[in-house]
C-alpha cells in the first residue's frame, strides 16, 4: 500500500466511522424515547442492555450504508480539491483509486457476514430474553413466541409441541401421530410434560391410542412415565421453533435438510438461506454503483447532492432486494434467483455506468 493508498483509506474510514456513529446515534435516540414512552417503569440499566444485544444486529444493516457514504464522500472531496485530476494525469484510473476503499469494503462485508452467522443468533435469543423478562414483563411469552405450537414431521409421524424450554431440554403438551406406510393412523400419544435428553424421550402423564382394523373402536392407555426413542433431538426442535435469524447458516441449512426429508415446504427458509450470503455482498454493490456519481458532479456544491444520491441507492436497493424476497417466499421466483437478483441488478448497473464514464 502506497501513501496514495493510505490516504484513502484514512478518508474512507474516517466517513465510514462518522456516518456509523451518527445512524446508530439516530436509532438509539428514536427507540429510547419510543420505548420509554411505551414501556412505564424501564431502567436506563435494563434498555442498555437490551440496545447492547441489538447493536450487532443494527451495525450489520447499516454496515452497505455506512460503506456508501464512505466511499462516496472520499471521492467528491478528492475530486472538489482537484486530488482526483492530479491523479488522473498521473496515469491512475479510477478504479485504482477506489481500490483500496473496496478492498476495506470487502473486508467489513466478511467481518458483517461473520458476525451475522456467529454473533447475532446468540444476541436476538439475549435481546428477546431482555424484552419479554424485563421490558414487557411477561416472562411466559419469551418460550412461546419462539416455540409456541410446533409442528415437527418425520418419516412415519407427526408430532405436535405447544411449548418448548430456551434450554430445548424441557417439552409441554405433545401430541404424537404415527403412521404406517400407507399413511393410516395407528398410533396417537400424548404427554404433558416431556425431558429431552438428547434422541432418549421421557414423556410423563400421558396416554397412548392404538388404531387398529381389527377393533371398531381405538383402545388408549394412560402412562405415568414412558421412555422412548425419537431422531429429533433438542436442537432440531429448536430450529423448528426459531426464525432464520435466530440461527446460523449451519444451523439452517441442517434445518432446510430435515424438513425436506421430511417433505415438508422450505422455499421461506431457502430464500433466506441465500439472502444471507446475498446480503453481505450489499456493500460492495452499493459502493460500486455510488462510484460514478460521485466524480460526475462539479466541483462546487456537489456533496449534499452526492449524499442525496446514496440515499437514493440505498432506497432503490432495498426496494429491489426486498421485492426479490417477497417473491421468492411466495415462490414466484426460485430462492437462489430471489435473493441474488439485486446484486446482479445493480452491478450490472454500475458496470455500465462505471464504463460510460471512462476513467
Amino acid at each position: 500500500m502506497n501513501r496514495i493508498d493510505r490516504y484513502t483509506s484514512w478518508l474512507f474510514w474516517g466517513y465510514f466511522l462518522g456516518a456509523l456513529l451518527i445512524f446508530l446515534t439516530l436509532f438509539m435516540a428514536v427507540n429510547a424515547l419510543s420505548d420509554l414512552a411505551a414501556y412505564k417503569g424501564l431502567t436506563a440499566g435494563v434498555l442498555f442492555n437490551y440496545y447492547l444485544y441489538s447493536f450487532p444486529e443494527i451495525i450489520q444493516k447499516l454496515l452497505p450504508v455506512a460503506c456508501l457514504l464512505g466511499v462516496i464522500l472520499t471521492l467528491t472531496n478528492l475530486n472538489k480539491a482537484n486530488e482526483l485530476v492530479a491523479l488522473f494525469a498521473s496515469g491512475m484510473s479510477l478504479f485504482r483509486i477506489s481500490l483500496p476503499m473496496l478492498s476495506w469494503v470487502i473486508v467489513l462485508s466478511a467481518l458483517g457476514y461473520a458476525a451475522g452467522d456467529r454473533v447475532i443468533p446468540a444476541a436476538i435469543k439475549q435481546k428477546n430474553y431482555i424484552f419479554y423478562y424485563d421490558i414487557k414483563k411477561q416472562p411466559h411469552l419469551f418460550s412461546t413466541v419462539k416455540t409456541n405450537k410446533i409442528w415437527y414431521r418425520t418419516k412415519d409421524a407427526i408430532f405436535n409441541i405447544k411449548t418448548l424450554s430456551p434450554s430445548g431440554d424441557h417439552a409441554q403438551g405433545m401430541t404424537m401421530y404415527v403412521f404406517n406406510d400407507a399413511w393410516d393412523l395407528v398410533q396417537m400419544m400424548t404427554a404433558h410434560d416431556v425431558d429431552i435428553q438428547g434422541t432418549q424421550w421421557i414423556l410423563h402423564d400421558g396416554t397412548v391410542t392404538v388404531f387398529s382394523k381389527d377393533s371398531s373402536f381405538p383402545l388408549s392407555t394412560q402412562f405415568k412415565d414412558k421412555s422412548i426413542v425419537m431422531a429429533e433431538n433438542s436442537k432440531d426442535l429448536q430450529s423448528a421453533g426459531q426464525t432464520a435469524d435466530m440461527m446460523s447458516q449451519k444451523e439452517l441449512e441442517h434445518f432446510i435438510q430435515k424438513n425436506k426429508d421430511a417433505g415438508l415446504d422450505t422455499v421461506a427458509y431457502e430464500v433466506d438461506y441465500h439472502s444471507k450470503i446475498s446480503f453481505a455482498f450489499a456493500g460492495l454493490v452499493m459502493c460500486l454503483l455510488g462510484i460514478p456519481f460521485s466524480v460526475s458532479r462539479a466541483r462546487s456544491g456537489g456533496t449534499m447532492l452526492n449524499v442525496g444520491i446514496c440515499l437514493a441507492l440505498v432506497f432503490a436497493y432495498y426496494v429491489l432486494y426486498s421485492s426479490g424476497i417477497t417473491l421468492g417466499q411466495h415462490g414466484t421466483l426460485p430462492p437462489l434467483v430471489a435473493a441474488w437478483a439485486p446484486n446482479m441488478i445493480m452491478a450490472a448497473l454500475a458496470l455500465v455506468l462505471l464504463k460510460r464514464l471512462k476513467r
